[in-house]
């Protein structure tokens, strides 16, 4: 069978499968996902042993230490995975919620109900563990996947896999609600899509180059989140202390992920007092700075920043800087500059922090807190599969409620339209 033949296969064995998942009951999906948690505890040796066979050949093509750790798994690592599949398994079923109820004129009782999108793509670089996440995630959404891991991780990806059919093969739920594309070549991601008829939405998670590849190429729906240029703004009258805290966090905690700052903007009336203090933490992480012309008279070892790096989301220990004339000019900045992911004021005054929050046009936006709280698990959404930086049909962190959409219900008792 040829390369689309097997896609095809593949994507109309999910439809089938996302058919039959709507007819199970929460607890048996629950039921599964705990089997699964077993299950790869149980396996976790020949897990590791076919990990380690993506781990050699990634040391031959000379991916990064950063890859590396993301593509290793460890019996700690393991431990984590299951312990998310315990999560979702606990977290309440969105399918079915009635979200509101009315009667209209005539009578009709006229509601709103969850229901599965149907058949799920996503398609990701490296982690494993993003494996076993998604496929809970969409399983308890009600989601057939179909997973499609970078060929790095190609070993990984298929031995999780079997382990997560061979749970669902004792039934009641088919196997094909989950799937992995079992080869490496492009040309399956292609394939995959065009089968507008058979997949309901494609999830991209990894670098702004996969995304853009699979923007250009889908004909399905797709779930964008280019990158993540956060900002935060220290206002006039912010707490100094509390605004070092936060920037250190948001900045130096995890610098590599989408929600870490990337642009500081800081009040002119308190920069010549606030910089030199929060400077003076960042060199001391280990932060580069680059800042506009006003930041750099009062910093005056900082490198220039050109007007391609407050585009830019640097993903490492550095850090853009400029002073805004105030909260007009912040927003004016974030407006321009931003990607529509995270944004955060830090300041005492009620007027501005409402301003903020009402006028910043990201999918979070946050009062005195880190950027790095853009997380669906500490938004309490449980897990995330993601984040969108595109208004249709979720924006912000994506966890089972929006791997849902919703259908109109109505009862009536022999109305006819007139």
């Amino acid at each position: 069978m040829d390369i689309r033949s097997q896609i095809v296969e593949i994507a109309k064995n999910a439809r089938s499968a996302a058919t039959a998942l709507a007819r199970i009951s929460s607890d048996e999906k629950n039921r599964a996902l705990l089997n699964m948690a077993e299950e790869l505890i149980r396996q976790t040796g020949p897990l590791i042993k076919e990990n380690a066979k993506d781990i050699k050949k990634a040391r031959l093509m000379g991916l990064s230490e950063a890859m590396m750790d993301r593509l290793t798994l460890k019996e700690s690592t393991i431990e984590g995975i299951v312990g998310g599949l315990k999560e979702v398994a606990a977290l309440p079923d969105p399918v079915g919620k009635v979200t509101a109820m009315w009667r209209r004129p005539n009578g009709l009782l006229v509601g709103r109900m969850r229901i599965p999108l149907g058949v799920i793509g996503i398609i990701y670089e490296s982690r494993p563990n993003v494996t076993v996440d998604a496929a809970a995630l969409c399983l308890k959404s009600g989601n057939a996947v179909i997973l499609r891991g970078g060929s790095e991780a190609i070993n990984s990806n298929i031995a999780i896999a079997r382990i997560l059919q061979g749970v669902l093969r004792k039934g009641p739920i088919p196997e094909e609600a989950i799937q992995v594309i079992p080869m490496t070549e492009r040309e399956a991601v292609r394939e995959m899509l065009q089968l507008e008829e058979y997949i309901d939405l494609i999830i991209p998670r990894g670098g702004e180059d996969l995304i853009r590849a699979v923007v250009n190429e889908s004909k399905i729906p797709v779930i964008k989140h280019y990158k993540g240029v956060c900002h935060i703004f220290v206002d006039a009258g912010a707490d100094f202390n509390m605004a070092v805290k936060i920037c250190m966090n948001a900045k130096t905690q995890r610098p590599g992920v989408c929600n870490a700052m990337e642009t500081l903007l800081v009040h002119q009336d308190i920069a010549g007092k606030f910089l030199p203090v929060v400077a003076r933490h960042f060199k001391e992480a280990g932060v580069i700075m680059k800042g506009c012309e006003r930041t750099r008279r009062i910093l005056r070892d900082i490198e220039k920043a050109a007007e391609k790096d407050w585009y830019e989301e640097y993903l490492d220990l550095v850090l853009s800087i400029r002073v805004v004339t105030g909260l007009d000019e912040a927003i004016a900045h974030i407006e321009k500059y931003g990607s529509l992911h995270t944004e955060s004021i830090i300041t005492s005054d009620y007027q501005n922090a409402q301003r903020f929050l009402n006028e910043v046009n990201s999918s979070t936006v946050l009062v005195n807190a880190s950027t790095r709280f853009s997380d669906g698990f500490e938004l309490g959404l449980g897990a995330e599969i993601g984040i969108s930086t595109t208004k249709l049909h979720a924006f912000g962190p994506m966890g089972l409620e929006e791997l849902t959409t919703t259908k109109f219900i109505i009862y009536g008792n022999g109305q006819v339209r007139t």
